[in-house]
């Protein structure tokens, strides 16, 4: 299967990528590098930064640590900045992965770099959407179950796969790259479950093993050409079935992963989006006052009931365990209307703790996996309130325009001057042919350095 993969990626370009798929791309990127800004105040891009700078340190030429303005390695640039990227949680979303958090930062590095052209940007990033989308759509289901979380699963592979692209390897080089990666992949979802923030720098881990993976098979090597679907292989090993290799050579090239992408509205998990929709529109119809609600029974399809983290009622620790669980979001966006990240931070608000324990949540097989029903007891009214919200991928599938609405309101919020969002907008609009100091410049008036390093560098005597 590494063959048919390495085929559809060594053959996109942008004459051979609908039309539709490439402008939908353009709307990945600015969200991606729009969400980024507004994420600069976040703790995780620090935490990151310094761990970089201790392993591979500053340099005078190389890719910019977008949030602190200094230099370092292409693989230690994607890593950190990755965590910026993921820093709100809301980046794209492609199933139930974040492509976007991984590739975007990979593939600004690289370029800045001088490790690939903004030419071939967007052939790159719909490699990697494409690729890791395939197998995200097939087996999601069955790795999500058994504890895997889907985006450094099959971001890994989906981050080989963009950079063979950019770099141009042929066939045989790219299979190599993808087989690298498919040995490379993991990442487990406990930390939703803990409330923690590993999960926040699995997609610049991510990153890094598939530039590795690339760069390995660059430079010669041998890899299984059944890495997928081999007896000891991906599939088998992850999703314990049989690879159907014929289901993806039908596929590729005509369903195509970046027109699912679906984009967030709020600063929390995309199992939550619809329950927070839900949440402000009942709010607006709960007449009496809010300490009068007996009960809130929020209805949800198993999956997401059952997700690492959603079910939770703290404590919580951090805004990873805040904006994961279920009773949180709705919670806060009863009693304070749109969640912020400020919002999402207050682990110890008396009021929403102690709403909390008013809140449950109800599997629901009969539910899509972005809708909801919430019912709402009231002290003195006989019926409940009934709330339904039927989402699916389009609600969320925003076009360019509604892409720099939304990161430009994160801006306001987060103090991001406009000027920045009009070089974002400049360089996608100009894509193939933009230059990518539009980005570099977007990130400058959001740069400071990040505390001093922690311990000493690797080496250092």
């Amino acid at each position: 299967m590494t063959g048919i993969f390495a085929r559809f990626v060594s053959g996109l370009t942008m004459e051979t990528i609908p039309a539709e798929v490439i402008e939908k791309t353009r709307a990945c990127i600015l969200n991606g590098y729009g969400i980024a800004l507004g994420s600069h105040t976040t703790a995780f891009f620090p935490v990151a930064a310094r761990s970089v700078l201790m392993l591979d340190g500053v340099r005078e030429k190389g890719a910019t640590l977008l949030r602190d303005g200094r230099k370092t390695s292409a693989a230690g640039a994607a890593l950190a900045n990755a965590a910026l990227f993921h820093g709100r949680a809301q980046e794209d979303t492609c199933g139930v992965a974040h492509f976007g958090a991984i590739l975007l930062p990979l593939l600004t590095a690289l370029i800045e770099n001088g490790e690939g052209e903004v030419a071939d940007f967007i052939p790159a990033l719909v490699a990697g959407y494409e690729v890791g989308g395939a197998l995200e759509s097939a087996y999601s289901p069955q790795t999500t179950a058994a504890g895997l979380r889907a985006t450094p699963l099959y971001g890994t592979i989906a981050a080989a796969a963009a950079v063979a692209r950019l770099w141009k390897l042929d066939v045989d080089q790219t299979g190599a790259a993808l087989a690298n990666a498919a040995s490379f992949s993991g990442g487990i979802l406990q930390s939703f479950g803990d409330g923690t923030d590993e999960w926040r720098y699995q997609v610049g881990i991510a990153g890094r093993n598939g530039l590795t993976a690339a760069a390995l098979a660059l430079q010669g090597s041998v890899s299984a050409a059944n890495a997928f679907e081999g007896r000891a292989g991906f599939v088998r090993a992850f999703v314990r079935t049989d690879c159907d290799v014929e289901h993806f050579q039908e596929k590729l090239g005509r369903e195509w992963s970046v027109m699912k992408v679906t984009f967030k509205p709020y600063p929390v998990c995309a199992l939550n989006q619809t329950p927070v929709n839900a949440a402000l529109r009942l709010r607006e119809r709960i007449q009496a006052p809010l300490q009068s609600v007996k009960s809130v029974k929020i209805y949800l399809n198993p999956t997401v009931v059952g997700y690492a983290g959603m079910n939770t009622r703290g404590p919580f620790k951090s805004v990873s365990g805040t904006l994961m669980s279920i009773q949180y979001c709705v919670a806060t966006t009863l009693l304070n209307g749109v969640p912020t990240v400020a919002q999402m931070s207050k682990f110890d608000d008396s009021d929403i703790n102690a709403f909390m324990s008013r809140v449950t949540p109800v599997a629901d097989a009969s539910l899509g996996l972005l809708a909801c029903r919430i019912e709402v007891e009231v002290e003195g009214q006989a019926a409940p309130l009934i709330e339904e919200f039927q989402a699916d991928h389009a609600t969320y599938s925003y076009d360019r325009a509604g892409v720099s609405r939304l990161i430009r309101q994160i801006g306001e919020e987060t103090g991001v001057a406009a000027q920045s969002y009009a070089c974002l907008e400049k360089f996608v609009e100009e894509l193939p042919r933009a230059d990518l100091n539009d980005v570099l410049n977007a990130f400058r008036p959001i740069q400071r350095p990040v505390d001093a390093v922690a311990g000493r560098a690797i080496g250092a005597q």
